[in-house]
């Protein structure tokens, strides 16, 4: 049986691999999330480089980050109602790349108090590099390929978060943070290039909206009374906001408890992610047997478990391996995730509800990370870590009340 499943699986990634046009999909994807990956160490180092305050860095973050709880509903729906998605995905990475660039070169010349609101330029597309290329997938990518597709874009964001913080903690170490900064802005533009090679993103606007106004209530009312979905965005949004705890505290406990310099945040960052990808790949079975929602609620549940052993380490390669642990088995919800989206949405309304979804997360993380900011000021790292798993466990239980209290409503189609 275990032969039979690997087998089917290689023939699957195999004809996803020669899906036109999806090569360089998950080319583009994977710069700009690796681009994206680099900031929590790559900026959030060279502004406390500049200011020395942690304060700012988080608050930096936070701005990045946060204004995608307001964009990304509508960057959704434009994409659902327009269909110029690859405009949409341009526009994001010159935004992106703009703003690292005002991040890079103003600090320092400028009032510490005003460089947060430089992210402001970064964040305001912010949401498209993740759940856009998302809601993008049932287009690229045959039906019956989407298993294999998901467990590849679960791959890409956590190829992302591997490469992106140990990258930077690489360059910080050897060069300095704002060299970093200039490499994330050159993956930004390498990202670009790809996306205009990707054929047949848009397509013709829809004429079943009448607005950007009713797809957004379209898509917000389907999140809100789709339990299955409203549960997978409250664990999500909630475990994520203690994971943004972590652009903070990791540089931190990087010195206090692992003897090592900030830029082994990096590192860490990397086994988180290396744990996830692997996880990702390696259960791809599961959404085969399972519901994806309860394997979300198991797998953030046991990364809970795992977490609280992290500051119990003394040593950078302790933490390396207690943390990429606990990444195994974040690989499998983050796939799940995808699974979710796409099985209780509406083609019509991908874009919005994905993106939508994800804009919450991000603003999650841009709450977790400001508020890090604070709390590695007045308590040790190791504690704000510990505060990072026990959102974990709420993110589980606020999910698992969602997905059982709510029965879902007719969406407008």
């Amino acid at each position: 049986m275990a032969n039979t499943d690997t087998r089917s699986s290689k023939i699957e990634y195999g004809r996803l691999r020669r899906t036109r046009g999806y090569v360089n999909f998950f080319a583009a994807a994977t710069s700009a999330r690796v681009a994206d990956e680099m900031f929590s160490v790559a900026v959030v180092l060279h502004v406390l480089d500049r200011t020395g305050s942690a304060v700012i860095a988080g608050a930096t973050v936070a701005c990045v980050t946060f204004p995608s709880l307001i964009t990304a509903p509508l960057l959704g729906g434009w994409l659902d109602l327009t269909g110029r998605r690859r405009f949409a995905m341009v526009c994001d990475q010159l935004l992106a790349a703009s703003g690292l660039t005002l991040l890079l070169v103003l600090p320092g010349s400028m009032p510490d108090a005003a460089i947060p609101a430089l992210g402001l330029v970064v964040g305001l597309t912010y949401p498209l590099s993740f759940g856009g290329f998302t809601s993008l997938i049932p287009q690229v990518v045959p039906e019956d390929l989407l298993a294999p597709a998901n467990a590849l874009e679960a791959t890409s964001f956590n190829t992302a978060l591997i490469a992106g913080p140990a990258i930077a903690g690489t360059v910080v170490a050897v060069f300095g943070p704002a060299e970093a900064v200039v490499l994330e802005i050159a993956l930004t533009l390498a990202a670009l290039v790809l996306i205009l090679r990707i054929p047949g993103l848009d397509r013709a606007p829809r004429s079943d909206f009448d607005s950007l106004r009713q797809i957004v209530r379209a898509g917000l009312s389907h999140l809100a009374h789709t339990p299955p979905l409203l549960g997978a965005t409250l664990i999500g949004a909630i475990g994520l906001g203690g994971i943004g705890l972590l652009t903070i505290a990791f540089p931190f406990f990087a010195v206090e408890h692992l003897d090592s310099g900030r830029g082994a945040a990096g590192y860490l960052w990397a086994a988180f992610a290396g744990g996830s990808a692997v996880g990702a790949v390696a259960f791809t079975g599961l959404q085969r047997r399972y519901a994806p929602e309860r394997i979300m609620v198991v797998a953030i549940g046991v990364l809970g478990l795992v977490m609280l052993t992290w500051p119990l380490a003394g040593t950078l390669p302790a933490a390396v391996a207690l943390i990429a642990l606990g990444g195994l088995a974040d690989g499998p919800a983050l796939a799940a995730t995808f699974a979710v989206r796409q099985q209780h949405t509406p083609r019509h309304l991908h874009g919005q509800v994905m993106t939508t979804a994800v804009g919450f997360k991000i603003g999650a993380v841009a709450l977790g990370a400001g508020t890090a900011g604070i709390l590695v000021e007045s308590l040790d790292s190791g504690s704000v870590v510990l505060i990072a798993a026990l959102m974990q466990f709420v993110a589980v239980a606020a999910g698992w009340l969602a997905m059982r209290s709510r029965s879902p409503v007719a969406v407008l189609r």
